[in-house]
């Protein structure tokens, strides 16, 4: 026969009963606690399972479990779960090593025709394999527990991250020259701003290529947005390719104003095309300082030949280190036309990808922006 159940005296002291109040309130505490919480303070009122259970919408047992862990362990310790025991590891620490020595491999180096592991294959091949290397516990591994024991361990074999090495061992050296030049365009800046005269006449571009601007047609008209229909405009995802070209260009770093060329393509004649545009952009006395990677083109025989017809000081080169594109302020400026004019382009010719380049630096012209360069300067000696 069952038996009666008793109400159990639980008494709490007003600062119990004050933390309780305040949980059973609470929106940010887990739903679990606030419920407990609410049943503590309803028994405290009316001590019966049945009633508390009734009016709270839980089962009374619950409401009994509740109290008698308040009984046992006090009322606030009675809101959280008990630890459970759980079940012995069935994978040793053995084990575990040696599966995260074998991700630590790549697949290829296991016979696998695989670049990397997946953990799908890698589950396998621990489960083919492990037994043999007196890891029997793996004979069963599956995948999601090889996803658990890397996250653990804090491993991604599956994926890569790419770094760039440096292969340049004169990166300190050519970064200081290029970091002079900067503090040089900052020294004239501060003379200009001071005073109204003329001050020494030397301009400083920075200058790269873009190349592989796609000329991109479209197949059907774009439909532009239409309220309550789509609020983008849409466009049919075939295309029509037209070829590419390449922006040759250098922003003045004194007065903001960008020189440019767009041909075909950008081989040394292309460049020299563009020396020829400095060249006649500024007066005869005025020194020109390139801001340059090591691209062929810059050091060719024709550059070099063409350089040397032309006066003493006139055009002078520092060069980027090898993977040291970074340093050059030109490439601030292609991220954002690419940002802004060349972003979802499409037009119907190259020559229309021409036009509308040059008519985006024309308008870049009309409101120059002076770019600034400021990391490590104060190390430029």
């Amino acid at each position: 026969m069952a038996r009666w159940r008793q109400a159990i005296d639980l008494a709490m002291t007003d600062e119990e009963i004050g933390s309780l109040t305040t949980l059973s309130r609470s929106r940010t505490e887990p739903a679990r606690r606030v419920a407990r919480a609410r049943m503590l303070l309803a028994y405290d009122e009316n001590p019966s399972f049945f009633a508390v259970g009734q009016s709270l919408g839980v089962h009374h047992q619950s409401v009994e479990r509740c109290v008698e862990r308040a009984l046992a362990f006090g009322p606030l310790a009675a809101l959280d779960d008990r630890p459970h025991p759980g079940k012995e590891p069935t994978i040793t620490p053995e084990a575990k090593a040696w599966l995260v020595s074998l991700a630590c491999d790549k697949a290829k180096e296991h016979g696998y025709p695989h670049e990397l592991w997946t953990t799908r294959l890698l589950a396998r091949h621990a489960r083919e394999h492990g037994p043999a290397a007196r890891h029997e516990c793996l004979a069963k591994l599956v995948q999601g527990t090889v996803c658990k024991i890397f996250s653990q361990e804090e491993i991604k074999p599956h994926k890569v991250r790419y770094y760039l090495e440096n292969r340049d061992a004169e990166f300190e050296q050519k970064m200081a020259e290029v970091l002079c030049v900067y503090r040089e365009v900052q020294v004239l800046k501060k003379a200009a701003a001071k005073s109204k005269k003329a001050g020494k006449s030397v301009a400083v571009v920075s200058y790269d290529e873009k190349p592989g601007i796609q000329a991109i047609a479209t197949t059907a008209p774009d439909l532009p947005p239409m309220p309550g229909v789509h609020a983008t405009f849409a466009r049919d995802h075939e295309y029509k390719r037209h070829g590419t070209l390449s922006l040759l260009a250098g922003i003045d770093l004194l007065t903001g104003k960008v020189h440019a060329l767009v041909r075909d393509r950008h081989r040394s004649r292309e460049f020299i095309e563009f020396l020829k545009l400095l060249d006649a952009a500024y007066p005869a006395h005025t020194a020109i300082k390139l801001i340059l990677d090591n691209h062929s083109a810059h050091i060719s025989k024709e550059t070099r030949a063409w350089l040397d017809a032309r006066p003493a000081g006139r055009f002078e080169f520092t060069f980027t280190p090898t993977h040291g594109s970074w340093l050059n302020l030109i490439e601030g400026f292609f991220s954002k036309f690419a940002r802004s004019v060349l972003r979802h382009i499409r037009v119907t010719s190259k020559h229309e990808l021409k036009e509308r380049i040059m008519s985006g630096i024309e308008d870049i012209n009309r409101h120059p922006v002076i770019h600034t360069w400021s990391y490590k300067l104060a190390e430029a000696a």
